[in-house]
């Protein structure tokens, strides 16, 4: 998806990349986060440095650092939005603001055990 962008939208502005980077390059980077996320520093690398080089594709923001091409495309680091995504899901779970046609009723034990399970992961 990077090649694409690359190749077809390389004079493009920051807001029209910021468009077409969360619709083609990031939803694929943080599809199912929740159910699987990294926990291995070289695969957390791996996946950020694909936003590393997608954020290179802005011409006027190339030469800057990483850190800051962040803030001026106002995007967020990866690791930093899955533990957000965690935390969101959390708060779902405890309280208990899933569909009961999408998730069963959770018991008290299993809530713990997720709960448990992401604290561990931080």
């Amino acid at each position: 998806m990077i090649g694409l962008l690359k190749r077809n939208f390389i004079n493009t502005d920051c807001k029209t990349f910021i468009l077409l980077y969360k619709a083609l390059v990031r939803s694929h980077l943080e599809y199912a986060n929740s159910v699987w996320s990294p926990y291995k520093k070289s695969d957390i690398e791996q996946i950020e440095k694909i936003q590393k080089r997608a954020a290179k594709l802005v011409i006027t923001l190339r030469k800057l650092p990483y850190k800051n091409r962040l803030i001026l495309l106002q995007l967020h680091a990866l690791k930093y939005r899955r533990l957000r995504g965690d935390m969101i899901e959390v708060f779902k779970i405890v309280n208990d603001i899933y569909d009961e046609k999408v998730a069963p009723i959770l018991s008290f034990n299993k809530i713990i055990s997720i709960i448990y399970y992401i604290m561990t992961r931080i």
